[in-house]
């Protein structure tokens, strides 16, 4: 299975038995995720080691704009997209098996956790996954210890507030705050200069 063939298989919204040869990949997936943060996380890098090790991470090409600090953590890696002028802080997690794309200009703030997997509800069928992606616009702001879950999108120029737990849309040019989050106001044009 190539890493295309992972990537649309998790994006085909069927869930992935226990067992199967895409849990499988994700277990292989795993280790090398785990290989190449460690590496990402001991010690300094400058900003072309983060890129190119984000680039093997990913199995893509890093956007020269991408800006990272470490430690970061991800369990697969290979179903990360990330757009232009981007920033990830200190302490992020990302579960990407189900895919995260990550919009020009977005900021994660630190220990934000993305979540990309469900497990299913029956019993019989609990170590069977469930992926969904998750989708941030592009100028997003997204607050310092925030947990957003799986098949969430946060529409363009959004703000969550820190702390929030988002498991439900955001749309587009909104602040959304609170557990669960919820839109609490709307950001209009020129705002904030």
């Amino acid at each position: 299975m190539t890493v295309q063939e992972f990537r649309d298989r998790c994006a085909d919204g069927e869930s992935v038995p226990f067992g199967s040869e895409v849990q499988k990949k994700f277990d292989e997936y795993m280790q090398e995720a785990l290989q190449i943060t460690a590496e990402m996380n001991s010690g300094y890098r400058t900003p072309d080691q983060l890129q190119e090790l984000f680039s093997r991470l990913t199995d893509s090409p890093a956007d020269p704009t991408l800006g990272l600090v470490p430690p970061f953590y991800t369990d697969c890696g290979k179903n990360i997209h990330v757009g232009q002028g981007v920033f990830i802080n200190t302490g992020c997690t990302m579960q990407d098996q189900g895919g995260i794309f990550i919009g020009d200009g977005a900021l994660l703030g630190h220990h934000c956790t993305i979540a990309t997997l469900n497990h299913d509800l029956e019993p019989s069928r609990r170590r069977d996954l469930i992926p969904r992606p998750v989708h941030i616009g592009k100028n997003v702001w997204i607050g310092a210890n925030v947990t957003i879950l799986p098949g969430v999108t946060i529409g363009d120029n959004a703000v969550i507030a820190a702390g929030a737990v988002v498991a439900k849309d955001v749309p587009a040019d909104t602040v959304a705050a609170g557990v669960p989050a919820k839109v609490i106001r709307r950001i209009e044009s020129g705002e904030g200069k």
